[in-house]
């Protein structure tokens, strides 16, 4: 009987975390079209930092299709800089904070898309 009892609840915790490891995996299709529509001005549709912007920018945008510079920063910091904003991590206050834009997981398939632009 104990046994059938460990197994239920083994069962119940796998059935209630399983969803929500589901819906934490990013999407980049959908990291694509916030991309354009809320970063792509400035770091391009590329994402190379030759957005229509970029040139009144001061410092320019960075260049997120540089593998050496990608392979060399966190998820964590990529979503800090989205969802704080340049200052917060010492970085150009020209780069908005997007945290009250977008949701988490929506910062995080931005993410996913940007990581894919440097591969």
């Amino acid at each position: 009987m104990r046994r059938v009892v460990q197994i239920g609840v083994t069962a119940l915790l796998v059935g209630v975390t399983l969803p929500s490891l589901a819906g934490a995996q990013a999407n980049g299709e959908k990291g694509k079209a916030l991309f354009v529509q809320n970063c792509a001005a400035c770091h391009g549709t590329a994402g190379k930092g030759d957005g229509p912007a970029a040139a009144a920018l001061n410092p320019k945008p960075r260049d997120l299709t540089d593998k050496a510079y990608m392979a060399g920063v966190k998820d964590e910091y990529l979503m800090d800089i989205v969802k704080k904003g340049g200052a917060a991590v010492g970085k150009s206050a020209m780069m908005p904070p997007w945290g009250a834009a977008m949701k988490d997981d929506q910062i995080r398939d931005v993410i996913a898309f940007v990581r894919s632009l440097a591969q």
